[in-house]
């Protein structure tokens, strides 16, 4: 599988979080993302980059989805847009 169509599948995700508003965390952070300076696409990789994180984790452990750890992810996401 290419990495474009892991990219594409992981901000699918991300897009269903935002559209059903689950968890509603996801939009939350998008928001201040957005509100901080991130745009539309950079804030969603962001969001995308902690799905990928749990996704690992499930993948590594064998253990189920953990709401809290990825709610705690998101709110470690930048507080300010990078200088890059």
């Amino acid at each position: 599988m290419s990495n474009e169509i892991v990219k594409a599948a992981i901000l699918d995700v991300v897009e269903h979080q935002l559209r059903d508003n689950n968890p509603p965390e996801t939009k939350a952070a998008d928001e201040r993302l957005i509100g901080i300076g991130y745009s539309d696409e950079d804030a969603r990789i962001l969001i995308g980059q902690v799905v990928t994180h749990e996704i690992f984790d499930i993948t590594k452990s064998g253990k189920e989805f953990n709401l809290d750890r990825f709610v705690a992810r998101l709110a470690q996401l930048p507080k300010e847009p990078s200088a890059d």
